[in-house]
């Protein structure tokens, strides 16, 4: 069965997320993502309390951008949230958006290289291992978690360009894609995967892609569907984002999955006026109509 969630966007103030996490919880919605976008909301600080307010939902950061965190901290939030939360915490990470690294002091020569070496390192400290290593941005000496995770934990990419989705399938558990990315764009995207595993020998491994979808139900969607991929510069790119009932978000849903998604998130507008009542849309009218 195709997997479903929705995100709560950090356009919103942090508070109102205890509310719509537990409609997401009590509804029965699969997964909640949430944004680590800069500068608003800190996506570990926000996915813990999204955890404790709730008993049953996944809660999914995409993404936490690897030039902000030295990956020993990374693997330290990601083995907690874990341990005290079992099977409930997807973590991804990627390159950050490249302005924003920029405005930080964070932004680097090669944004695959920091991104493959922050997997690997990321990888095998949640699997419990001991890790020196000495590459070109990454540095440990003698590191390993006192608390590592129990069990097995999948580490999530977001990727877009070939050379990332390559990266993902190497060395990634599962892909995030974002909501600029079509039916044929997932289908040249799991293409992309594939060669990745292919080439890594994890072609047996398996691995998840999350694709976002830029959704909009009510009297005013379709406009406010088109204000935001206008305002993204997607205005031109067709077969993207839905506007209507639950039957045509359904079939977008649908679509993404038969082109190779296996978890499609519902992504409301950045004007969304009742975040609530989107995840009880889709938890509630979508979901049935889910294969």
């Amino acid at each position: 069965m195709t997997g479903l969630g929705a995100v709560f966007r950090p356009q919103l103030p942090p508070e109102r997320l205890r509310a719509v996490a537990r409609i997401a919880d009590e509804t029965g919605l699969e997964e909640l993502w949430l944004w680590e976008d800069c500068f608003r909301e800190g996506g570990i600080s926000t996915a813990a309390a999204a955890l404790a307010w709730t008993e049953r939902v996944r809660v999914g950061v995409g993404l936490l951008p690897v030039p902000l965190r030295n990956v020993a901290i990374t693997a330290m939030e990601a083995a907690s949230l874990h341990r005290m939360f079992p099977g409930r915490a997807v973590v991804g990470v990627g390159h950050g958006v490249q302005d924003w690294m920029g405005q930080v002091g964070a932004r680097v020569e090669s944004p695959v290289t920091l991104l493959r070496e922050h997997l690997d390192a990321l990888r095998a400290l949640l699997r419990g291992e001991r890790l020196t290593t000495d590459g070109r941005y990454v540095h440990l000496d003698d590191v390993g978690l006192d608390w590592p995770p129990s069990g097995p934990v999948p580490v999530f990419a977001g990727a877009t360009g070939p050379r990332s989705l390559r990266l993902s399938g190497e060395a990634a558990d599962g892909t995030v894609l974002t909501a600029s990315t079509t039916a044929d764009g997932v289908r040249r995207a799991r293409r992309l995967i594939d060669e990745g595993r292919e080439s890594a020998g994890r072609s047996g491994d398996p691995h998840e892609v999350v694709v976002y979808l830029l959704t909009a139900t009510g009297p005013d969607a379709a406009s406010r569907i088109r204000s935001e991929l206008a305002d993204e510069g997607h205005d031109s790119v067709t077969d993207l984002g839905v506007a209507g009932d639950a039957g045509a978000v359904a079939k977008a849903v649908q679509r993404l999955a038969e082109a190779g998604a296996d978890t499609v998130i519902l992504q409301p507008t950045g004007d969304e006026p009742d975040p609530e009542g989107f995840v009880r849309f889709a938890a509630e009218e979508v979901r049935p109509l889910v294969k």
